[in-house]
């Protein structure tokens, strides 16, 4: 199945979901992956890939590792292979690999083509498609990067079959974060049928690619409906910086963050208890995280303000509409919220 993404820009690119095929570039091309990818699956992607020149760059495993070091570590290694500005980085991992990957594209040489093979299921179904880029610091994730697309995404269902059970559920709770955002019919599908199952996921996984696809080609740099997409990651987020990023897979905090930001918009009306309660269960299905325990919660509160989506002191949420609907808000009482983090 191949779907095509059309930005504002008349940039195009496709969208390959099927077994990997044979490619030849003709060009010094790098692979930028971790240790674990590349011990599992690095013979067959070179069974599949060849180059004028080709060459790896193994970098650590790891939210932790996503950072300007590790930056650092993928351009000198773009230096040492004389690589120019016809020459292609492939990001061959999750979504971190992809993020790095493609922000290193976006500065070398003042901006290089990269190409995204992803290999966990939520890299698959939403962080490999877009053009998102970038790295965390201290202050929190993705405040460093840059929107570069890459020129194709290859997914490839194989990768699935050597991913732990709980990158899976991390990839469900961003296809469940899809369906309550956009399509109640999806989340109806879900609901009905078990993602375990090797034909059902890849339906999940198109739907998914269908649904990006569809809000980047109207809103690339993120300036309206695009926003819809974090439903769960402005909790999410303050809640990976809290712990570090070293307990929850980031899909794990937004399902977190999904039932967070379900209780807000129950609080004020946008949502029923008993929807709420639907998306909960089905998160919960997969043995995703619902829960989590705040420490402080004006320090929760304040940690909002450093979210990229954030703008004049006023807080950004995406909040779901029932079921296959939402809103973008920057009208939330800070009462409203900390009565919900309360809760937590």
């Amino acid at each position: 199945m191949i779907v095509n993404i059309t930005l504002p820009n008349n940039t195009s690119y496709d969208i390959t979901i099927d077994t990997l095929n044979k490619i030849y570039f003709d060009r010094k091309v790098v692979v930028v992956t971790n240790p674990t990818i590349s011990s599992l699956h690095i013979d067959y992607l070179k069974e599949r890939i060849s180059a004028k020149d080709f060459s790896v760059v193994t970098i650590p495993d790891g939210e932790e590792y996503k950072n300007m070091q590790t930056i650092e570590s993928i351009l000198e290694h773009c230096f040492e292979h004389k690589l120019n500005r016809s020459s292609l980085l492939v990001a061959f991992g999750g979504g971190v690999i992809g993020d790095m990957t493609g922000f290193a594209a976006s500065v070398y040489q003042r901006g290089i083509d990269f190409v995204q093979i992803p290999t966990t299921l939520l890299s698959q179904v939403d962080a490999s498609v877009g053009g998102k880029t970038g790295i965390n610091n201290r202050f929190g994730k993705n405040l460093v990067g840059a929107f570069h697309q890459p020129i194709a995404v290859h997914i490839d269902p194989f990768f699935l079959s050597t991913l732990p059970k709980r990158e899976i559920g991390a990839g469900i709770a961003e296809i469940v974060k899809m369906a309550v955002t956009f399509n109640s019919d999806f989340f109806e599908w879900l609901e009905e049928n078990d993602l375990n199952d090797s034909e059902n996921i890849k339906i999940a996984i198109a739907k998914s690619v269908e649904t990006k696809a569809w809000v980047v080609s109207q809103d690339e740099k993120e300036k309206g409906i695009r926003a819809a997409l974090n439903y769960g990651h402005t909790f999410g987020h303050v809640i990976e910086n809290e712990t570090n990023y070293d307990t929850f897979l980031h899909g794990e905090a937004v399902g977190i963050g999904m039932v967070m930001a379900n209780a807000l918009a129950v609080r004020i009306g946008n949502m029923s208890e008993q929807e709420a309660l639907r998306v909960k269960r089905l998160l919960e299905k997969y043995d995703i995280p619902t829960d989590y325990k705040i420490k402080d919660v004006e320090d929760f509160y304040q940690h909002f303000f450093l979210d990229k989506k954030s703008l004049d002191d006023k807080i950004k949420f995406i909040l779901p509409k029932g079921i296959g609907d939402c809103e973008i808000t920057d009208k939330i009482e800070k009462n409203d919220v900390i009565e919900i983090l309360k809760g937590f």
